[in-house]
């Protein structure tokens, strides 16, 4: 197997680690996050696991990392569609449901971000230092941040509340996922018992409804507490 030479510049180490995260990123676009060993990500990478550990100790330190820069993908398109919807009516329910809409289907839209989201707190946070830890954590914090002000902005009436809001979208998002995408053993059970279908969840629909719900509870709460 050809190996690349050991980065010898702080430049060249961290052109190595976007290299890194690349080819994860490509892995995702063929296979789920569980699918994803450190072994073939190393091969991939053309390093051996000893060559590896100098740039991510860990394969879940990559996804944390592929993780947090899809999120700050999907923030900067969600500014751009709220943007290009518009703000101007003045019914703020109706102002929140269509907020809703453009939350729910953007995020549709980075599968990517989505299945991470998915494996974040079961998978993602385990096998990593305190350092990686803390690390990404502060990265998500800012994130809901950054994703608060979006929304507080299309819907000030949140005030304060839209930082929660936004915290829970992103944990609702990730169990739609993991519900939306069953086992081939649950997917022969709903074949074979027609009356169990309900319970298999379309991802991109049942996002929107439960957005939109958690968006128009957090108004009403907003607005009992004005």
């Amino acid at each position: 197997m050809a190996t690349f030479q050991r980065a010898r510049s702080e430049e060249a180490r961290e052109i190595r680690r976007q290299a890194i995260l690349d080819t994860a990123s490509q892995m995702l676009a063929e296979m789920p996050t569980g699918s994803i060993t450190l072994n073939e990500l190393s091969r991939r990478s053309r390093l051996a696991k000893s060559g590896f550990v100098k740039y991510f100790e860990s394969r879940e330190a990559v996804l944390l990392e592929l993780l947090d820069r899809a999120w700050q993908q999907w923030i900067a398109d969600l500014g751009e569609q709220l943007a290009a919807d518009g703000d101007d009516d003045p019914a703020v329910q109706r102002r929140g449901a269509r907020t809703a809409v453009v939350l729910a289907r953007t995020l549709a839209a980075h599968p990517q971000l989505c299945d991470l989201l998915s494996a974040q707190a079961g998978v993602l946070e385990h096998n990593v230092s305190a350092a990686v830890a803390g690390r990404y954590k502060q990265a998500a914090a800012e994130n809901v941040l950054a994703m608060a002000a979006l929304v507080r902005a299309r819907l000030p009436e949140l005030g304060p509340a839209a930082e929660q809001l936004c915290a829970q979208i992103i944990m609702v998002t990730g169990a739609v996922w993991t519900h939306s995408r069953p086992s081939p053993g649950m997917i022969a059970a709903y074949d074979a018992h027609p009356e169990l279908t309900k319970f298999r969840l379309p991802f991109a629909s049942t996002l929107e409804s439960m957005v939109a719900t958690l968006v128009a509870g957090a108004l009403t709460l907003a607005a009992g507490q004005s």
